[in-house]
């Protein structure tokens, strides 16, 4: 009997192991479902910019990290960002500094506030104890907490999606007259959400493309409370260890981004 009860606890030992490993991948019909468990995960997230856009992959092994993902938006003409990213408490990517969405009359005043308050995800310390946050850029942070990390995509999928409130569409008479980042139509996605102050993170591969409002859906049936998106498309990847690599791009060998989130090993 005592070495039943003792085999017993030494698999139920194993079993918990296994569901508490920190990153935590499964893959079913063309989506990688990334969980980041426990407490000290939250330590080793960080949101980076490269000065020069570089590939996932680059970015993995430079960082020498255990998993990145693409993060935020970018403007592949001048290289400069479209999403705000803090790195170790600083802004190391400012979109204020991108001339391309103030010069030419592109954008109305009205347009850039709304792309300048698009949804992002942050790593908070109150004290000696770090929680994540889905949350418009202009949000404030809890007095007496630190921003550790930060990183803005958009739209924000839940608890409502906020496609014409971040301006990535514009109707006119009820009709559609201007899009981005493909909401509409079906591609692959980047997606970050969080369940009971868990995160997830959800990697939608070209072999399931989707368009925001079927993203949207798929949260709910995983029990979000709140999701958002990253990049998508052409720039949705993720490299896990030497194990995993998702690219995006029909030539195998990925797009050249801006930003990352990198958990180190």
């Amino acid at each position: 009997m005592k070495k039943i009860i003792l085999l017993l606890c030494t698999l139920l030992t194993i079993n918990t192991s296994v569901m508490s490993k920190p990153v935590d991948i499964e893959y079913n019909d063309g989506i990688y479902h990334i969980t980041l468990n426990g407490e000290k995960i939250k330590k080793k997230i960080k949101f980076v910019t490269s000065e020069h856009l570089i590939t996932n992959k680059e970015a993995h092994q430079k960082g020498n990290a255990k998993l990145t993902i693409n993060a935020g938006f970018f403007d592949p003409e001048n290289e400069k960002t479209i999403s705000y990213i803090v790195t170790d408490g600083q802004i190391s990517a400012d979109p204020l500094f991108n001339e391309n969405l103030w010069m030419g009359g592109k954008y109305s005043r009205k347009s850039l506030d709304m792309i300048m308050n698009r949804t992002e995800f942050r790593v908070v310390r109150c004290g000696n104890k770090l929680h994540y946050e889905i949350t418009p850029h202009k949000a404030d942070i809890e007095f007496g907490c630190e921003l550790l990390t930060s990183a803005q995509g958009g739209p924000l999928i839940l608890p409502t999606l906020r496609l014409e409130e971040e301006f990535f569409i514009v109707k006119k008479d009820g009709e559609v007259i201007r899009e981005s980042a493909s909401v509409l139509h079906k591609t692959a996605r980047t997606v970050i959400g969080l369940k009971d102050g868990v995160a997830h993170i959800l990697i939608i591969t070209d072999k399931n493309p989707m368009d925001m409002y079927e993203v949207q859906s798929l949260c709910k049936k995983m029990g979000f409370d709140r999701a958002m998106a990253f990049d998508g498309g052409s720039s949705t990847s993720m490299n896990y260890l030497d194990k995993i690599e998702v690219t995006s791009n029909s030539d195998g060998g990925g797009r050249n981004l801006k930003s990352f989130m990198i958990i180190s090993k």
